[in-house]
């Protein structure tokens, strides 16, 4: 698969599914995911988040800017994988554009919350899995695959794209 068809792959998955599980290290080397939602996808590779500056996930990507990012959309039968480099952004011009009203949940004076920042994760490779979204395909797909003892005949795709 060509590069730009790969990156413009990724970047529709990633935008179908929008809530994703964020990865990141402590400082002792511990992993810790926690669900995010998405606020843009620049296929450039970057990914946009809002946070609060004074965060854990804030914090751990001050020590260890490297992260994971997986999405899953489970009624397109499509799950990605991005890892990349993250940084915490205090950008105002970008924060406006990416702001929408549901972030008053979690952020409640919107754009004027004390310590609201952007986490910004560059995307350094991707990988995805995408079946068919038919559950008999899929269910025929798994029972070939059984059968013939060959997982190869199972209808899905499994690429890595370096972006």
């Amino acid at each position: 698969m060509a590069h730009d068809e790969g990156a413009a792959k990724v970047a529709e998955l990633v935008d179908d599914a929008q809530i994703c599980m964020m990865t990141t290290m402590t400082s002792d080397g511990r992993h810790v995911s926690r669900p995010m939602g998405l606020q843009d996808v620049e296929f450039d590779g970057d990914l946009w988040f809002f946070t609060y500056d004074d965060s854990d996930k804030a914090r751990q990507i001050s020590e260890h800017e490297q992260v994971n990012v997986g999405f899953s959309d489970q009624k397109q039968s499509a799950w990605t994988s991005v890892s990349g480099r993250a940084e915490v952004v205090h950008d105002r011009q970008k924060a406006e554009e990416l702001w929408s009203p549901l972030m008053k949940t979690w952020f409640p004076d919107g754009l004027e919350t004390p310590g609201l920042a952007l986490i910004k994760v560059h995307a350094e490779s991707a990988e995805y899995w995408e079946s068919s979204s038919s559950k008999v395909v899929r269910l025929i797909g798994a029972a070939r695959a059984a059968v013939t003892g060959d997982p190869d005949t199972f209808p899905a795709t499994n690429e890595t794209v370096e972006l």
